[in-house]
Formats: structure tokens, C-alpha cells, sequence
């Protein structure tokens, strides 16, 4: 089983970036982390950072021929993307999406999730326990499927 693990814009800079909001773990403490429970599930993971909307939208892509699932934290592009939506679509590969901070009890701009209703599920406000949670859904989905 291989998952694609990708992050959105802003990010790489986790652990500095407004740690109120976000906690104060960095993204390579995250990824770390992501590994871990994946080699415990026996499960390969591809992870990707990039602050492009156009990137995601590549490795999405990629999805289709090299991966079983999507683990994903559109982060500011949550709000505003209609082409990560349509890519996740396109690719039709179970998908959760995960943010740190709760996206519902923030600016109300940030209650709106362009990807929620194309993914499996989404898991939000945990900090970067909503990685795992999300990770492990996801594995469990998979296998349930396969």
C-alpha cells in the first residue's frame, strides 16, 4: 500500500508560523511522525511540500497510477481551490483531508472546505494529531477496501 502524503502552502515554516494557531511541532517532526505510524502499518508513504498550487496539482495527478490514497492538508488552498477539488475528483482515490487548527472555529472564511465533500473524511483542530488520526484512517479505509 503507498500513500501520498502532500502539504500545502506555508507550511515548511510550521514550528515558527503563528504557533498558536498551528502548535509548535515543524513540518519535519510532522513527517517523521507520519512515518512512523506507516512503517508500523506496513504501509509506504511519498510525502510532498509545496507552496504551488499547480505542484499539488501535478503530484495529485501522479496519484493515479502510483498511489492508493491521498493524505492531504490543502492549508490556505482549503478556501480557495477549485482545481486541487477537481484533481482529487479526477484521480478517484480515497482521500482525507487534515488541518491542525479547527478550519470551523476560525475566520469564517476558513469554515469552507473546497475538498471536504470529495474526500473520505476530514479531521481538523488536533494539532499534528490530525495528521495521525487522518494517516490512520486512511490506512484503515484502504485496507478495508482492498
Amino acid at each position: 500500500m503507498k500513500i501520498l502524503v502532500l502539504h500545502g502552502p506555508n507550511l515548511n515554516l510550521l514550528g515558527k508560523r503563528e504557533p498558536d494557531n498551528y502548535g509548535s511541532a515543524t513540518l519535519e517532526e510532522i513527517n517523521r511522525g507520519l512515518s512512523l505510524v506507516a512503517e508500523k502499518s506496513g504501509v509506504e508513504l511519498e510525502i510532498f511540500q509545496s507552496n504551488s498550487e499547480s505542484e499539488l496539482v501535478d503530484k495529485i495527478q501522479q496519484a493515479v497510477e502510483n498511489f492508493d490514497g491521498i493524505l492531504i492538508n490543502p492549508a490556505a488552498y482549503t478556501h480557495t481551490s477549485i482545481a486541487l477539488r477537481d484533481a482529487v475528483l479526477a484521480v478517484n482515490k480515497p482521500c482525507v483531508e487534515v488541518h491542525l487548527s479547527n478550519i470551523h472555529s476560525r475566520e469564517d472564511f476558513r469554515a469552507k472546505s473546497y475538498l471536504a465533500d470529495v474526500c473520505a473524511g476530514q479531521i481538523c483542530g488536533f494539532g499534528q494529531d490530525s495528521y495521525f488520526l487522518g494517516l490512520q484512517a486512511l490506512i484503515n479505509l484502504l485496507k478495508n477496501k482492498l
